[in-house]
């Protein structure tokens, strides 16, 4: 036996020939390629840098200004003039107009932002704030009689350099337009070289200004790397959005062409049936000569041609509404308590006849005392017949056809149908098993059909929750299975008591 084959074939419903007709579409294929062409180094990636940079500030605004506030009060603190104070009102606003241009960045959308006007505007702004440290560096606090003040001084402008080198660390630059002017005034004005601790912090702020701009950098660097992720994941976000509206467009069309399907479909059973059953009633009048002999038997076969000829039609017609139905999620399930040993039986015997007619022989396997199950018995029916119908079709004179129900591994019920035909090749089991589909042998070894037999029993299958499989081999036969889960399975009732017994039980 082949593998278990039990999908039916995909169907195209997305024509990527034509043109977009959906403005969402348009657009999300647009921002993606925007996104695309933004790569470390060209102008999409400035602008977000700067961007970055703004938030930063907005986000450190309190950092700066809070640290000068300290300052400013511990000089008071300690007996030094009110320049202290003059010093961290100058710092202050010069950081205030730094934030205002870091709101006025943000605010504006990336693709209005001017690189180099920004980048300008922002490097001043960081060269003015800067004034204030260098404003710093040249005050002195004789009064307060602290000796080592240089050295305060040096600790904490490094502390600024420190913190304003987290910042900024998205504008390249910044940080030696802030601190090179402080830097280099604290070595000519604000220390004293003879001294060797004030030599010693002036040296660690020479050296400290290109330490945290190389660590600055770094963080650059990782900003770069952040940045061309987020554009990676928004390249996704995009390819996913293009394909939600082709997938929301072509849901869309089909269920339009689904709906006119079933107009369709509903318009044309009523012209068709409408006719066939006079069709039927006429030709079936004519060949039961029921008014009368006919003088010609021609004309009495071919009224049994027409009426077998109305009634393949009409087959044809009830297979095609039974599977849109099913397509649609329309089909209604009258579930009832059913054997299917039974049901089964019943159909084996309507197929008699037909099997007898080409010397085929039925074999019926079923188990004893299966429970009922809770389904609807057109479904079940009709998915016998269907089975036993294409086994007797494809069955050559003189075959055999086993059928059997019983009980599955999982406490279910299955049916199997099981022919010696010509089989099916692996490869056309999709074929098969998509509507109106056959098998190449099939088609020349055995009457006409329909090729709806097997979806349809897919369809009635699946709405009872159980599953579809065949098996075939080339030129050795068919099986097919279908199971009903355990959920459909009723439990057996315990018996009642007689009548007499629970009277007497109540008397005494």
């Amino acid at each position: 036996m082949s593998p278990t084959h039990s999908t039916t074939a995909d169907k195209i419903i997305v024509d990527r020939r034509k043109p977009h007709r959906n403005s969402e579409v348009a657009q999300a294929v647009r921002r993606m390629r925007d996104r695309l062409v933004q790569r470390p180094g060209s102008i999409g990636f400035d602008r977000e840098l700067l961007k970055l940079h703004a938030r930063s500030t907005i986000f450190c605004a309190t950092a700066v200004p809070v640290l000068v506030l300290l300052i400013a009060m511990g000089g008071l603190a300690v007996g030094m003039s009110r320049t202290i104070a003059v010093w961290a009102l100058i710092t202050v606003a010069c950081y205030a107009g730094l934030l205002l241009i870091a709101r006025r960045v943000d605010r504006t959308a990336s693709g209005d932002v001017d690189v180099g006007r920004t980048r300008r505007a922002f490097l001043a702004a960081h060269f003015a704030s800067g004034l204030g440290w260098a404003y710093l560096m040249t005050l002195s606090c004789d009064e307060c009689g602290v000796e080592q003040f240089p050295v305060v001084k040096a600790v904490l402008l490094l502390l600024a350099v420190a913190a304003t080198a987290l910042i900024a660390a998205s504008l390249r630059g910044a940080l030696v337009a802030t601190f090179a002017l402080p830097v280099l005034l604290y070595v000519l004005i604000g220390a004293r070289l003879s001294q060797p601790v004030d030599a010693i912090m002036a040296g660690l702020l020479v050296l400290a200004l290109p330490f945290f701009s190389y660590i600055s950098a770094h963080i650059n660097k990782s900003s770069l790397m952040l940045l061309s992720f987020r554009t990676e994941k928004d390249a996704l976000i995009a390819e996913l959005e293009t394909a939600k509206a082709m997938s929301d467009e072509a849901r869309h069309r089909a269920e339009e062409a689904n709906l006119a399907k079933s107009r369709f479909l509903a318009s044309m059973s009523h012209e068709l049936r409408t006719p066939l059953n006079a069709i039927l009633g006429f030709s079936e009048v004519m060949g039961s000569e029921v008014l009368g002999p006919m003088a010609n038997h021609t004309y009495r076969d071919y009224a049994h041609d027409i009426h077998s000829s109305g009634q393949h039609l009409l087959t044809l017609i009830n297979e095609i509404l039974d599977l849109s139905r099913i397509e649609a999620g329309r089909y209604q399930l009258n579930a009832e308590p059913l054997s299917l040993v039974q049901t089964v039986e019943d159909c084996c015997h309507m197929m008699t006849l037909k099997a007898r007619g080409k010397d085929i022989r039925i074999v019926e396997e079923f188990e004893p005392g299966m429970p009922r199950l809770n389904a609807d018995e057109r479904a079940v029916r009709q998915i016998a017949l269907n089975l036993l119908s294409n086994a007797v079709k494809f069955t050559a004179t003189g075959g055999e056809i086993r059928v059997r129900v019983g009980w599955t591994a999982g406490g279910g019920q299955y049916l199997s149908v099981k022919d010696n035909g010509p089989g099916i090749a692996e490869d056309e089991l999709p074929v098969v098993l998509s509507a109106f589909g056959q098998g190449a042998i099939a088609i020349k070894s055995a009457e006409q059909g329909t090729g709806l037999g097997l979806p349809i029993v897919q369809g009635l299958i699946a709405l009872h929750g159980g599953s579809f499989d065949i098996f075939s081999k080339l030129r050795e036969g068919t099986e097919v299975l279908v199971t009903f889960p355990a959920a459909r399975v009723m439990e057996k009732l315990p018996a009642m008591p007689a009548p007499g017994r629970a009277v007497a039980g109540r008397k005494r």
